[in-house]
């Protein structure tokens, strides 16, 4: 498909539900209206998870068109609504794949031990946008670590002072 066709068909239904299908991504080219039709923005996402990039604002706050686009690339929940991004079950579906949306996520969630522990699990560097109790968290401190010493600079001043944290770090 041709994304010269693709533009002159953007304000088309069944047009865009094929091109979509093809390749998620000419959501990007679709109307607003479109872009903001959930036939068309699933079909897109099936397609491409990356594609929730083009989705209408609307959409972006509809949990069940974020997990989707999750299911199938977990980095794009830095896309979501805020108010998704402070959404335990979309935040956690995000981060046990994809760490790194602990730094998307809501202030609350970047306290809550069960995303930070999967978000460290996954990516031990992300430790860095936990919340400082948690940064503190002993368990928590030795996962980050044993998944990347450089987690060791995030670390709460106490735990930093702590000989078994030292030499898990290899400080």
């Amino acid at each position: 498909m041709e994304i010269e066709e693709v533009k002159k068909n953007c304000n088309n239904k069944e047009f865009m539900l094929k091109a979509v299908q093809e390749q998620g991504k000419f959501l990007d080219l679709a109307s607003e209206e479109l872009k903001d039709d959930e036939d068309v923005v699933k079909a897109a996402l099936n397609q491409d998870g990356e594609s929730l990039e083009y989705v209408s604002n609307r959409l972006k706050g509809n949990k069940d068109i974020v997990m989707l686009a999750i299911s199938k690339a977990p980095w794009t929940a830095c896309y979501a609504s805020e108010k998704l991004k402070a959404d335990y079950d979309v935040i956690m579906a995000s981060v046990k794949e994809y760490g790194q949306t602990l730094y998307y996520a809501s202030e609350e969630l970047r306290n809550n031990r069960d995303i930070v522990k999967a978000a460290v699990t996954n990516k031990g560097l992300i430790i860095k946008y936990a919340s400082y109790r948690l940064r503190n968290d002993r368990e928590l401190a030795e996962i980050a670590v044993k998944q990347d010493k450089r987690a060791f600079q995030f670390l709460s001043a106490e735990l930093k002072k702590d000989e078994e944290m030292k030499a898990l770090a290899g400080k």
